[in-house]
């Protein structure tokens, strides 16, 4: 019997995805620029897969375009890793509400937990995270809210990158993770949504806390 063959990734795919990586795995800096050229050397392919990979990034928001600077991995500061979480509380707690009050399934979420528990590195750490919290909206029933959580997907893990590389906080992470599901399971829906809440405000909170001189500002800006 004859195997089929492994398809192997076009190399924009590959290309696009390893920018990825390095970016959400800290080898490439915020800030940090982006040249076709030597990224088409380091892979071994034309200016043209690593030119089509980065508008999609940009797309994404891992990556900034500029006529005058080029091309540059994203900066993360206060109020970039704010608008995005600000997005995930809106929408992520009532997807998650969702799928609990479906009876969906939630052993991909129950896999993604244990992954990031026995993982090797921060890469594979991070990579289940992700997972984990898309496990927990992707079954809510409503496709156009699980692709709305994930066209912010990206930004929230560059915006975890960079505060985890200042203060890792994986074990506190994990143990609120294991609360989230356990009321998941539970059927208790309202629970669950609250703690993922509660998971992600603080987060943000911690990693770019506001000053006093943010709030002064945002008063004087209502005022």
């Amino acid at each position: 019997m004859t195997s089929v063959p492994t398809p192997i990734p076009s190399r924009t795919q590959y290309v696009q995805e390893e920018i990825k990586r390095r970016i959400l795995t800290g080898q490439l800096r915020p800030g940090q620029a982006l040249v076709e050229t030597d990224l088409a050397a380091q892979f071994g392919v034309s200016k043209t897969p690593v030119r089509e990979a980065l508008k999609t990034l940009a797309g994404t928001g891992l990556v900034v375009m500029s006529q005058y600077k080029g091309v540059t991995v994203r900066m993360v500061d206060a109020d970039m890793a704010r608008e995005v979480y600000d997005v995930r509380l809106l929408l992520e707690p009532e997807a998650l509400r969702r799928t609990v009050r479906r009876r969906a399934s939630l052993d991909a979420a129950r896999d993604a937990l244990r992954a990031a528990d026995t993982a090797g590195d921060t890469a594979q750490r991070s990579l289940a995270n992700r997972e984990f919290h898309r496990a927990l909206y992707v079954p809510c029933g409503n496709p156009l809210l699980g692709k709305m959580l994930d066209e912010v997907r990206d930004q929230a893990a560059l915006v975890s990158a960079v505060a985890w590389a200042a203060d890792p906080s994986w074990e506190r992470e994990a143990a609120e993770h294991r609360e989230i599901l356990e009321l998941a399971l539970a059927g208790d829906a309202q629970g669950a949504s609250r703690a993922l809440r509660d998971h992600i405000a603080s987060f943000v909170q911690r990693a770019f806390p506001e000053t006093a001189e943010d709030r002064e500002e945002k008063g004087e800006q209502l005022s």
